[in-house]
């Protein structure tokens, strides 16, 4: 019998360090202003994010210095791991399971390096078994909360029974380099954010059967589209991780989803108007306003993305679970559309069943 996986529970977390937008264009004028000419013409990009504040994992004087590879592993691993035993800690917790239950992690980050991988740091830190089944996923960029989760929904229905914790967690803040003073780091820094979120899933056996309590993680599918590889991603740099995203991201969506939306919806036998709701990844206002189009007539759940995107930024693949937390939160039921788009360049859907 092929069980559906179900989402037993659900959490987020935030670094401690806020910051509002006003502060960050104030960063951004001291870092850049002085080395471009046009610096003033880029400021209207700090109001028209829709972002009013962030979370950072360092203070924000930190970011104002040259920081060179090893400073900023040192304060992914540091910054990721808090974050992860504090998002996995309450999602256990709030399943009524304790880190030895847990038999598998896929662990989803984009941001940053660490081997031993995140999730066996975490072994011994917050006392999972020595055989938990690990899988770190790394290069996803902002589709790695859909498709992350997919992946562990995957494996939930390969261990029919067992528990499986989903981990993601990306560190976008650090990846300012205060060094290249381009419109396109000038953006990044308008825009990025730290956080991470956890999720228990089960498929059969106690608390997970089809009559058992939880959202359900019906289907998941993926599409690159060939030639779109400059689109999104990282360039490795002497100093650190360098941002790439083109332009023409909004067009591309306009453009290029609708097909693959409906070959979706066609496979799971939907129509839109059976969509209860949405929960898609607030990457930026243009990118909110173009899957807005795409999915009309279908808007329930979009006033949750954009308020993800004003409270806590563009956290990559973090946000779209933050996205999920409120909707869940809010009572929604139905079948809705779970979306993200990353490096690839790609589109991530996944039906999730509240």
């Amino acid at each position: 019998m092929n069980h559906t996986p179900r989402i037993l529970s659900l959490a987020t977390a935030l670094p401690p360090h806020r910051l509002g937008q006003d502060e960050a264009l104030g960063v951004a004028r001291a870092v850049f202003g002085p080395r471009m000419r046009d610096f003033d013409r880029l400021v209207p990009v700090f109001a028209n994010t829709g972002i009013e504040t962030r979370h950072a994992v360092m203070p924000i004087d930190w970011y104002m210095e040259p920081r060179g590879w090893p400073e900023r592993t040192a304060a992914f691993r540091d910054g990721a791991l808090s974050l992860l035993e504090e998002a996995a800690g309450q999602a256990l917790a709030r399943a009524g399971l304790a880190p030895r239950d847990v038999d598998a992690i896929v662990c989803a980050s984009t941001t940053g390096i660490a081997t031993p991988s995140l999730e066996a740091l975490l072994l011994e830190r917050m006392g999972f078994r020595p055989d938990t089944v690990r899988l770190p996923l790394f290069g996803l960029g902002c589709a790695g909360g859909v498709l992350g989760l997919t992946r562990a929904g995957q494996i939930a229905q390969a261990m029919a029974g067992r528990t499986v914790l989903f981990l993601v967690v990306e560190l976008c803040t650090l990846a300012f380099r205060s060094a290249e003073a381009t419109p396109t780091n000038v953006v990044a820094s308008a825009l990025f954010a730290d956080g991470a979120a956890a999720a228990v899933l089960r498929a059969d056996g106690e608390g997970a059967n089809e009559d058992g309590e939880g959202p359900r993680l019906v289907d998941g599918v993926e599409h690159t589209w060939p030639g779109t590889q400059d689109v999104m991603g990282w360039r490795v740099e002497d100093d650190g991780l360098g941002v790439i995203f083109s332009q023409s991201i909004p067009t591309l969506i306009r453009n290029r989803l609708v097909p693959v939306l409906n070959g979706f919806l066609e496979r799971r036998r939907l129509a839109r108007g059976d969509l209860a709701g949405l929960i898609v990844h607030p990457g930026g206002a243009k990118v909110l306003h173009a899957l807005e189009e795409v999915c009309a007539p279908v808007s329930a759940g979009l006033d949750d993305a954009w308020a993800v995107l004003r409270r806590c930024g563009n956290m990559s693949a973090a946000s779209v679970l933050f996205v999920l937390e409120r909707r869940i939160a809010s009572g929604a039921r139905g079948p809705h559309l779970m979306t993200a788009l990353g490096p690839g360049f790609t589109a991530a859907m996944a039906q999730v069943e509240l």
